[in-house]
């Protein structure tokens, strides 16, 4: 069994016949070209961070607005302290970011990315619960 070789640097080992390389911003649209390794691997924990109902629950209540850990427990109808240690896995995740008013910490979604990420997890299950998803009626 031959094992590939790369002498570039900075490019990845893959198995026989799978290309792998460092993708520019226009090879990221070709699907022969397989995310970094570093990639794949920080998606997976984007995606365990999201594998949790409180933790998407959080998220989706946090698209468009900024809200405090109170007003996210009440609305998740969660305990607070429940409530703060999935925000400190998703801050610590870089999913929400925060900003400080007095005593009180506001909590949104770190970026448009995360927005339709969630966005989207949601409406594919809902077309996988429903013949017409909520989102289309």
């Amino acid at each position: 069994m031959s094992t590939q070789v790369s002498t570039e640097v900075g490019r990845e080992q893959a198995a026989p016949g799978v290309p792998v390389a460092t993708p520019s911003p226009a090879d990221r649209r070709d699907p022969a070209v397989l995310p970094r390794r570093a990639e794949l691997a920080r998606s997976v924990e984007v995606l365990r961070l999201l594998a949790d109902p409180t933790r998407l629950a959080v998220l989706a209540l946090l698209d468009g607005t900024e809200l405090s850990v109170t007003a996210i427990a009440h609305a998740v109808d969660r305990p607070v302290p429940a409530v703060s240690q999935h925000l400190a896995k998703l801050r610590a995740g870089r999913l929400v970011t925060t900003r400080r008013d007095g005593t009180t910490v506001h909590y949104t979604q770190a970026n448009e990315h995360v927005a339709a990420l969630v966005a989207n997890v949601l409406h594919h299950a809902e077309h996988t619960l429903y013949d017409v998803p909520p989102h289309h009626r």
